[in-house]
């Protein structure tokens, strides 16, 4: 670290930050740069993570990213950029060197290099596997042929495996002996004379047997192997159902071709939750680095949508416009029954979609869970409507308006309930992603059911 004394650098006052990118930090590595101090730079970076150093990068804007790459130099690590958000990653491969960019990339496992090159353009791809050893880009040009999202681009290609007769002893002697081991690892995979895995046996279990243990006895009982065209949702699935480490990956004639370790499985599950979150609220897979022009593009449609079911719902009020002319607390109350049955609907939406995403929600139990929103929407209605009921009562008067708006929330809620599980699962009938849209429906419907039913039930009655 260097000496601060030496360095003046410009501080936050006030601000305790004890996170690794404390403002503090930030300060004197941005000091650095403005007095192009190399070695204050590689100081104050080389405690860093690659995580952070990433996070630092996405911080900045494009003019101090640029001359912190060009500061930093070679001691540009790969694990940044396996660690970089998709939106800027290509900017950094385009300012490193060819050099730093070589270098960078040797050190990294297979399956960090496939999910670095998947996504570039021709000539980024191309520089980064030139700068490969010719058997390391062999494997992953293989990986890049398997289809996106699949088990064969998430796998790692180096693998530790023995043959099934082995004892301890064997693999010990293996493992020591070992010219190149992966980074990090957990199973050496049992396999017969054809290549297919018969069993995983974890290094815990090698370090604590006798020498002249077979391996065979000491295999863990769960042992899974994925197809190498598995989706990766399905993947990061069984591993979080059968709390898997680490699990071999087969060809079509079952054939150890990889391993998925739990770090890659979990990033994908992330992923996806990152997603329906991002998709619920329609603003797709955007991130906080894109581009306006490109934020907007990914916004546009969905609020384009959402204009037509607004409007959808504004021809249900002018239906009634008369009634409302001659009763104006039509107008102040009608806000409420829409409002509650859209947050009624959200609740039940995000519990369905999250229960589909996790598999939770099957067709064995689907009945039952549209029956129980049903009912939790009943019950909520009916709690709402006898406040409501009070304060319409109350606020102007009389009791038919209270009963009216009573009536028109436990209708509102009901059907909110009914439809926030119903409109997910429907979509996932029919191959769309559930998160997607689906709020934009349930808030249609629900709005154009609680007008209608208020607005009706006091035509009716009121008017």
């Amino acid at each position: 670290m260097a000496d601060e004394d030496e360095h003046p650098a410009p501080e936050a006052e006030g601000i305790e930050d004890h996170s690794p990118l404390s403002r503090r930090l930030i300060a004197r590595i941005m000091y650095a740069l403005e007095t192009n101090d190399r070695e204050m730079l590689w100081a104050e970076m080389e405690p860093l993570h690659a995580a952070d150093i990433a996070d630092l990068l996405e911080q900045s804007n494009a003019y101090d990213r640029r001359r912190l790459i060009a500061l930093y130099g070679q001691e540009f690590d790969g694990d940044i950029l396996s660690e970089l958000d998709d939106s800027i990653r290509e900017e950094v491969i385009n300012l490193l060197t060819p050099e730093v960019l070589a270098e960078a990339v040797r050190d990294l496992d297979s399956d960090d290099v496939v999910d670095l090159v998947e996504d570039l353009e021709d000539q980024q791809q191309e520089a980064i596997l030139n700068a490969l050893e010719d058997s390391e880009r062999t494997l992953v040009q293989q990986s890049l042929t398997y289809p996106e999202y699949s088990a064969g681009r998430l796998m790692q290609r180096e693998v530790v495996m023995a043959p099934e007769h082995w004892t301890v002893g064997d693999a010990i002697d293996f493992l020591r002996n070992a010219e190149e081991l992966p980074e990090q690892f957990y199973h050496v995979i049992l396999v017969d004379p054809r290549l297919h895995p018969v069993g995983n046996v974890t290094l815990g279990r090698i370090m604590a047997a006798r020498r002249d243990v077979a391996l065979r006895e000491i295999m863990e009982e769960t042992f899974h192997t994925i197809p190498v065209t598995r989706d990766e949702g399905d993947v990061a699935y069984m591993f979080n159902q059968y709390h898997l480490i680490s699990a071999p990956v087969v060809d079509e004639e079952g054939r150890l071709v990889g391993v998925i370790t739990i770090d890659d499985a979990m990033a994908v599950l992330d992923d996806e939750h990152e997603e329906d979150i991002m998709r619920l609220a329609g603003v797709g897979e955007g991130g906080l680095n894109d581009s306006v022009f490109e934020t907007s593009k990914q916004r546009v449609p969905w609020l384009a949508v959402n204009l037509m079911t607004a409007i959808l719902a504004s021809a249900v009020i002018a239906v009634f416009e008369a009634s409302i002319g001659q009763l104006v607390a039509l107008a102040v109350l009608m806000p409420i029954v829409a409002s509650m049955g859209g947050n009624a609907g959200t609740q039940s939406l995000t519990v369905a979609v999250r229960a589909l995403a996790t598999k939770d929600l099957t067709g064995s139990n689907v009945g039952r869970v549209l029956l129980r929103e049903t009912l939790v929407g009943l019950i909520n209605g009916l709690i709402f409507a006898l406040v409501m009921g009070a304060v319409g009562r109350v606020w102007f008067g009389g009791p038919e308006l209270g009963y009216v708006i009573a009536a028109a929330m436990v209708i509102n809620l009901v059907v909110a309930g009914l439809a926030g599980a119903a409109i997910p699962v429907m979509m996932d009938r029919m191959g769309i992603d559930p998160a997607l849209g689906s709020g934009t429906f349930v808030t249609t419907v629900t709005d154009v059911v609680g007008f209608f039913a208020f607005l009706g039930l006091a035509t009716v009655f009121l008017v």
